[in-house]
């Protein structure tokens, strides 16, 4: 009978825990005429960026999740404490997306998960705080300064990471890539540019690159290289 007892309460708390998560999603949107950057400063929360051909704005469907409280407590919450934004200053659409540090209840289980398409062709400025980041299909230059979360960017121009932990993925760059990590796995693929990578720790895999290689750093971890018809440089 304890048994029981016992069960029927962790399986109440579990059913609570549910219960106390408050959703809620928001739609931006603003014309693309003249941009030519979307600069994105983002906090906790999960990101995908979708480039759209044929698009004539930028869309924006964020998912807003508080844990842990009820609708009230999480209401008043988001309205004291959240950003969330999408404007044009001087050709840029610049995107705010977080929470204010402070000492409120919910002040670290709250998040915002962003999904944003916008049209093949506008370069991405990202800078994030934590959470994972997934570009496709821009056809644009990407800039990302993240702290930490995987990395997958495909179908880009140029790249651009620094980042500080998580697994980066890589591929189809019509342009060059540049990489800078703290640790985590590095995968990259298919680019019609030059690669350079500067690893603090993790497995490095490069492959199908049509000019140069170079390794700053590969600190610690696997290092495998195939099919680069430049010149490959280690300089650690």
């Amino acid at each position: 009978m304890r048994s029981f007892v016992v069960m029927a309460m962790f399986v109440a708390s579990l059913a609570h825990a549910a219960w106390g998560e408050y959703k809620e999603v928001r739609t931006l949107t603003i014309d693309s005429d003249e941009l030519a950057l979307l600069a994105i400063d983002a906090g906790a929360g999960s990101m995908d960026v979708t480039g759209v051909a044929g698009l004539d704005k930028i869309v924006l469907r964020a998912t807003i999740v508080v844990e842990d409280g009820d609708e009230d407590e999480a209401r008043k919450f988001i309205e004291k404490r959240m950003t969330l934004s999408l404007q044009q200053e001087n050709g840029v659409a610049i995107l705010k997306s977080h929470f204010d540090n402070g000492r409120m209840r919910f002040s670290s289980n709250a998040r915002i998960d962003l999904d944003i398409s916008v049209p093949q062709g506008i370069a991405v400025k990202i800078k994030d705080g934590a959470g994972s980041i997934d570009v496709s299909r821009t056809m644009a230059d990407i800039s990302i300064d993240d702290g930490s979360g995987s990395i997958d960017v495909d179908e880009a121009a140029s790249v651009d990471i620094d980042d500080g932990s998580g697994s980066l993925d890589v591929s189809n760059a019509s342009g060059d890539v540049f990489i800078v990590d703290g640790s985590g796995s590095i995968s990259v693929k298919h680019v019609a540019g030059s690669v350079t990578i500067d690893d603090g720790s993790g497995s490095i895999r490069v492959s199908d690159i049509e000019n140069n290689l170079t390794i700053v750093d590969d600190g610690s971890g696997g290092l495998s290289i195939s099919d680069v018809r430049g010149d490959v440089r280690e300089e650690s």
